[in-house]
């Protein structure tokens, strides 16, 4: 059977990747010239880097059974410095031991760290002692965290983690969606510390949850010479095997047995919608109105990206720093790439991807790239004293790029999946996860759904 599926980003792929398995043919329709999404890789300062994720968490399966499934597992590459920092109360300071996705679970390292003042340390070190009932419903991460630990750990510690991978604010990021770990933790113990240091070891077949201390295995892979590679490798197995790929072709209608697009209407057995939800709701309005709605109210955020070249000799011993909102910066993150990854480390260069933009902060999108360049030198400046001119610089801008995840998010995403008529699914990163490895599922889930019920 033939599924058409919308969006060649990385849960398109893979969801044609899937049928493929299945013994289907996949149509992938792409609006863009290419296809892969945030994953690209480009030239700059004379080596390919990436522009948008760097890197995909290994402890969840879904990414490196595909790059073993495409013969890319061979080469994964972990980072060359796992340790971070955090720029907190005017210093770059490292991030301590016994963090669980940012959670602290070892109070004297915490205090010695310097993150949190006194008050906050000792706050933080109480949690066991604080009273309250354990979690019940979806909650925003935030507010169960400031309960908890106060709110120094939560914007120092937590919202630069949790709330920079979702270019979010944890105070409305929902607990269930954005951090499982600790949502399962606060349900178990009223202590989220005594649960969390309490969690079993990982299993032996590598399904652990993210973030688990106890385990020596890399938490983060990546392919040598840039994350475009694996959508290369995609493209190339899904036409090899007979799929199809259309890109510049924007889709602008869809039936369970149908897509109009640029290049006219084509019959399908089944369809699999892997666009940003803002593309999805309109699609699905004549057939789920329901859908469409939940669909078109999920907020979005945009990133700015700036890559940076410097002729320096220091050792930047670690991958990079995060930055709390509270330190009033512009920049959000700083990755040390040429740090961090040893297949871009060059003697006496310094590679640098500086982010900027989160949820209801839009001011990086809105100025141009010299003025943001400037700007992120000079909170280079104050964080890293890293000064001078850069001997290269660059900006990629991801607009409406990151999917938001308010309390209830899963419920109502539930809720939208029920409203489809059969041999149409869902997948990518409004469902629940914006890593690579949550995208890869969800469009291999979508995928599998769609073969079920439309055959």
């Amino acid at each position: 059977m033939r599924v058409g599926i919308v969006g060649g980003g990385i849960a398109g792929l893979a969801a044609a990747h899937e049928v493929l398995l299945q013994g289907g043919t996949p149509i992938v329709f792409e609006s863009d010239e290419r296809v892969g999404g945030k994953l690209r890789t480009e030239s700059f300062d004379g080596i390919d880097i990436d522009t948008g994720p760097d890197s995909f968490l290994a402890r969840r399966p879904e990414a490196v059974q595909l790059c073993r499934e495409l013969g890319l597992d061979g080469g994964l590459e972990p980072p060359a410095a796992t340790s971070a920092f955090v720029f907190a109360r005017g210093a770059l300071r490292r991030l301590p031991a016994g963090l669980i996705l940012g959670v602290p679970t070892d109070p004297l390292a915490l205090a010695r760290s310097g993150i949190l003042s006194p008050w906050g340390a000792a706050r933080a070190a109480a949690e066991p002692f604080v009273p309250g009932a354990a979690l019940g419903d979806d909650d925003a991460l935030g507010a169960v965290i400031r309960r908890r630990y106060g709110d120094e750990v939560a914007s120092r510690l937590v919202d630069p983690l949790l709330g920079g991978i979702n270019a979010g604010d944890v105070d409305t990021l929902s607990i269930d969606t954005v951090a499982p770990q600790i949502a399962a933790a606060a349900r178990a113990d009223r202590s989220l510390t005594r649960a969390l240091k309490r969690a079993p070891a990982p299993p032996p077949d590598g399904h652990r949850p993210a973030g688990q201390a106890t385990s020596n295995d890399p938490v983060f892979l990546t392919v040598p010479g840039g994350l475009a590679q694996l959508v290369d490798a995609l493209v190339a197995s899904i036409v090899e095997r007979g799929g199809e790929i259309r890109t510049g072709d924007a889709v602008s209608g869809i039936s369970a047995t149908s897509i109009t697009s640029r290049s006219g209407t084509t019959d399908v057995q089944g369809v699999v919608l892997a666009a940003p939800a803002y593309v999805t709701a309109p699609l699905v309005e004549p057939l789920a109105p329901g859908a469409a709605g939940i669909l078109s109210t999920i907020p979005y955020a945009s990133v700015a990206m700036t890559l940076l070249a410097y002729d320096d000799a220091r050792d930047l011993d670690a991958s990079g720093f995060l930055v709390p909102k509270t330190e009033g910066l512009l920049m959000t993150a700083a990755s040390w790439a040429s740090s961090k990854w040893a297949h871009l480390a060059r003697p006496g260069r310094i590679l640098l991807r500086v982010s900027a933009g989160r949820h209801g902060d839009e001011r990086a999108m809105g100025m141009d790239d010299d003025d943001l360049v400037a700007h992120m030198r000079a909170d280079l400046a104050t964080t890293m004293d890293m000064r001078g001119e850069p001997a290269a610089a660059r900006v990629i801008r991801w607009p409406r790029s990151f999917p938001q995840y308010p309390p209830g998010h899963a419920a109502r995403i539930a809720a939208a999946v029920a409203a489809l008529p059969a041999g149409v699914a869902l997948a990518g990163a409004a469902l629940g996860g914006v890593g690579i490895p949550a995208c890869i599922g969800s469009g291999r889930a979508a995928a599998r759904t769609v073969l079920a019920r439309s055959g």
